[in-house]
């Protein structure tokens, strides 16, 4: 429960030392470095390439804060249970998202130009480092691959239940625009044999999923295809999911998307939009930081649904898949069922 204003400190909130302390710590693997019988500060300096004094600052606000202990006998220092979050092999897979060298970690760092965000509505990701998050992952495979990773961290959970609580059998074939390397795609393979799949992303990721889908040992029902999807896509899916792909964006660019997507859906085929849903569990951090790094939303169903009318396609259901996420299947509009689909 929140507290009454008179018992809360504005600053307390507006700390920034101790969310910087921890992404640096992340940043710089303190825990693997420190391991279980922990270091000294100096030790951990030579090891992270660090200058001491400044590490032994470090150090000493984390334990303030209680992610590391500190052996005065020895003066060595020791990740606690806390502190252990930060570490690469951690099951709450969080690391990605604090070190500031990843895509997450590096997204986050883009609230300091909030401001500019907030001024323009244009997102800061661009302002702070010169070119769009997008355009950063094209250009540093380190951060293409972390974000693929905290794709898959972020549905590790998510994709079983969202492969289990939509009914796809009824689609015998697939195409997962902009699926990543295939996480959800081969939750819904395996719970529906039946079904075959493509995913459409650009071309690293691309690559990335059709090594997965073989060692997997579903090379005969799944494939993937390099490709945008501003561009035409392959025609004739019995659907076209869209996971987590529309709050990326503003609504002229989601416009965009949904459009090549009924498009390649015509006459009969479905899209299937699996979002973030406002007033179903999303926050409203998770909203201003859509705004600040890619000048996206998170939206309502009615804005959805206003959103796809837009282009051509009627909402037909709407479900909860997972906490926070809906599962929104739109059907092309009958006076639209004729257009010929784009061939690519």
């Amino acid at each position: 429960m929140v507290q009454p204003t008179a018992e809360r400190s504005i600053m307390a909130l507006a700390d920034l030392a101790t969310p910087m302390a921890i992404r640096v710590g992340a940043t710089l693997s303190l825990v693997e470095h420190a391991g279980g019988e922990g270091a000294t500060a100096e030790q951990l300096a030579a090891r992270t390439g660090t200058a001491t004094q400044a590490m032994r600052c470090l150090l000493d606000h984390l334990v303030t804060i209680g992610a590391f202990d500190l052996d005065a006998d020895s003066a060595r220092y020791r990740p606690t249970s806390l502190g252990a979050q930060m570490g690469e092999d951690a099951p709450e897979g969080v690391k990605p998202l604090l070190d500031i060298t990843c895509a997450g970690g590096r997204g986050e760092l883009a609230f300091v130009d909030l401001l500019e965000t907030v001024t323009t509505g244009a997102p800061a990701y661009p302002h702070r480092y010169g070119r769009d998050f997008w355009a950063d992952l094209d250009a540093e495979p380190k951060l293409r691959r972390t974000f693929d990773a905290q794709m898959n961290w972020r549905f590790r959970e998510q994709a079983p239940q969202i492969a289990t609580r939509f009914d796809w059998s009824r689609f015998p074939d697939i195409v997962d625009v902009g699926g990543g390397d295939g996480a959800l795609l081969i939750e819904i393979l395996h719970a529906h044999p039946g079904v075959r799949g493509r995913i459409l992303d650009l071309a690293p990721t691309a690559t990335a999923a059709t090594e997965r889908f073989a060692a997997l040992g579903l090379g005969d029902r799944a494939s993937a295809v390099s490709g945008s999807f501003f561009d035409p896509l392959p025609a004739g899916a019995d659907a076209y999911l869209l996971s987590d792909i529309l709050h990326d964006w503003d609504d002229e660019h989601a416009r965009r998307i949904l459009t090549e997507c009924r498009r390649a859906a015509t006459p009969n085929g479905t899209v299937v939009v699996i979002e973030p849903v406002r007033g179903h569990g999303v926050g409203t951090a998770m909203d201003l930081f859509m705004l600040m790094c890619f000048g996206g939303r998170e939206r309502t169903v009615d804005e959805l649904t206003e959103l796809a009318a837009g282009c051509g396609l009627l909402l037909h259901s709407s479900v909860p898949v997972t906490e926070g996420r809906m599962a929104l299947e739109l059907g092309v509009a009958p006076d639209l069922a004729d257009e010929p689909p784009q061939v690519r």
